[in-house]
């Protein structure tokens, strides 16, 4: 299989930094193929761990974000996620891995060409049916579809969005990359009732969520 060594390589180095501990953190690491969710002129890089810018002004994330974001989101066959940011849909196909069988991802992302994009590699890959691609401003979630078990944002907001954290189900978790444009912390966020308490897993650095509670376009 193409790249297959080069992914095995990078999981190890994952593990071997602590970036990912969990059993099925690694098995969803090793599924899926990030070489088809980056430019094709961008594959010979799919595998060293950096962001990959993928059109639009946005990038792919770096594996090992990817990979302490679904091993922080504590993932479960059959949980409903949402996710804001779809970018090139390699975030949501991690994801998916965790959540089947019975799960599903709704991921929202801003603009169409990315979202097309998204469904395409999707489809190819076999994710198309457990993540939907959305169209829409994600700082207002996705109420159509709420509660949600898990809302994960792959995008870095001035402040965590009240529509997100209305739209988690009791009990359920959101994390959010919080701060200004360039440098953010990652908070993982449980409701209780009306109640939330917040955990501060440290630095980040994410694209800018745009949107109504987000940040605005210049």
């Amino acid at each position: 299989m193409e790249f297959e060594e080069e992914r095995h390589l990078l999981i190890k180095r994952l593990l071997r930094y602590g970036y990912i501990k969990s059993d099925e953190a690694v098995r969803a690491m090793e599924a899926v193929p990030r070489h088809l969710f980056v430019p094709e002129n961008r594959r010979k890089s799919a595998y060293v761990d950096t962001p990959l810018p993928i059109g639009g002004g946005q990038t792919i994330s770096a594996p090992h974000m990817v990979g302490i974001m679904v091993e922080a989101a504590d993932l479960a066959p059959g949980m409903r996620v949402l996710e804001i940011g779809g970018g090139s849909g390699y975030h949501a196909a991690a994801m998916a891995e965790m959540v089947r069988p019975g799960g599903k991802i709704i991921t929202v992302e801003r603009l169409p060409s990315l979202a097309e994009k998204a469904r395409s590699n999707l489809e190819i890959t076999g994710y198309s049916d457990t993540v939907r691609v959305v169209v829409s401003d994600g700082s207002l979630g996705y109420p159509v579809e709420k509660p949600y078990d898990r809302i994960v944002v792959t995008c870095g907001a001035p402040h965590i969005p009240q529509p997100l954290k209305d739209q988690l189900k009791d009990g359920g978790k959101l994390l959010v990359p919080v701060g200004g444009m360039g440098y953010q912390e990652l908070l993982r966020v449980t409701r209780n009732g009306n109640d939330f308490t917040v955990e501060n897993l440290g630095g980040c650095v994410f694209v800018p969520l745009i949107g109504e509670h987000g940040f605005k376009e210049k």
